[in-house]
């Protein structure tokens, strides 16, 4: 082959490639929505928010991006209506915990396998406080007396039987070796109505996010006794101990989620998974996230899909021994 010819074949060879990668690449040719399952103000639409103006200021999408608030059903109307965007890359879920829960409970027909998971943005920890009177000073004293007396102890959480904060009850109370089937929670509307629960005595035990419990810890309007994080938990939740220091090896978190529908290609997820990492690695996303003690979790499509996939079974076994689910089959 003589020179001219060789120089021909590489541009044919390069304009062929380049072609083939313009096909392979994605990027939203409409407005994007970002769904959410519950009213305005909540965590995740908070969550929402904070995303949707953080590409906006960033102009990091070539379109526009809106929240859409789609309350109902524990988040079952939201889920339903992202199912029914089969195929659909400009929509997308910002959901939490009760994804799965409600799931394995039987109170959804949706399960995470049902739709494509984008990326876990952030964990929220939970930790477990009394009144500053109680007379419980540590979390071994509180399983001390859970184990010898589970008719004096009774845990106030929110919102829903079986979710979060509930289940994290129930694995502080497997690893004091307490009775789970003698178990006393009371599930309220929100955090704040437990709280005032438990600081009205009605309650001894307030179960809630360590963003949750940061506020009034600070007012020292509660004695946190421990958070059920990895490690400690920065800024001025880095006094309080973590489960597993206090002598309780369990790790209880409420992670929030963005998912999309089913039968995303595989150009369409890499999109959004640069979408996420360059997003959670911004001033703004970790600023905000230090202010409300929350920690960046960031795991793409991938790295999320395998870990939720290890949580529920998990999350499945903690249930059955609530007796709020059925052992698989």
């Amino acid at each position: 082959m003589n020179t001219f010819a060789t120089i021909a074949a590489t541009l044919v060879l390069a304009a062929a490639s380049a072609a083939a990668s313009a096909q392979g690449a994605w990027k939203p040719e409409r407005n994007v929505e970002i769904i959410v399952g519950s009213s305005a103000g909540t965590g995740t639409d908070r969550t929402a928010r904070l995303i949707q103006k953080i590409w906006q200021d960033q102009k990091a999408l070539p379109v526009p991006v809106a929240v859409v608030n789609r309350p109902g059903g524990g988040g079952a109307v939201s889920w339903a209506y992202l199912a029914g965007r089969g195929g659909d890359a400009h929509a997308l879920l910002v959901t939490s915990y009760n994804l799965v829960t409600n799931h394995i409970t039987g109170r959804s027909p949706q399960n995470y396998s049902d739709f494509t998971l984008i990326s876990l943005l952030v964990s929220e920890y939970i930790g477990f406080a009394v009144r500053p009177d109680s007379p419980y000073r540590t979390l071994a004293e509180l399983a001390k007396a859970l184990r010898e007396n589970p008719d004096a102890i009774t845990f106030g959480t929110s919102s829903a039987a079986g979710g979060a904060n509930h289940i994290a009850t129930g694995l502080f109370a497997r690893a004091a070796g307490a009775d789970l089937k003698r178990l006393k929670v009371v599930i309220y509307n929100g955090g704040g109505e437990a709280l005032a629960a438990m600081l009205g005595g009605h309650v001894t035990v307030w179960v809630n996010s360590a963003s949750s419990i940061a506020t009034p810890f600070a007012a020292g309007t509660i004695r946190p006794l421990a958070i059920a994080s990895p490690q400690r938990m920065p800024g001025a939740l880095a006094k309080l101990p973590t489960a597993r220091e206090a002598g309780f090896p369990m790790v209880a978190d409420n992670w929030r989620l963005v998912i999309a529908p089913k039968g995303l290609t595989p150009a369409q997820v890499a999109y959004w998974d640069q979408g996420f990492r360059t997003l959670t690695q911004s001033k703004e996303w970790n600023d905000d996230l230090a202010a409300a003690n929350m920690p960046n979790s960031y795991r793409n499509s991938a790295e999320t899909t395998k870990y939720i996939a290890e949580e529920y079974n998990d999350i499945r076994d903690i249930l059955v021994e609530l007796g709020l689910a059925k052992p698989a089959r």
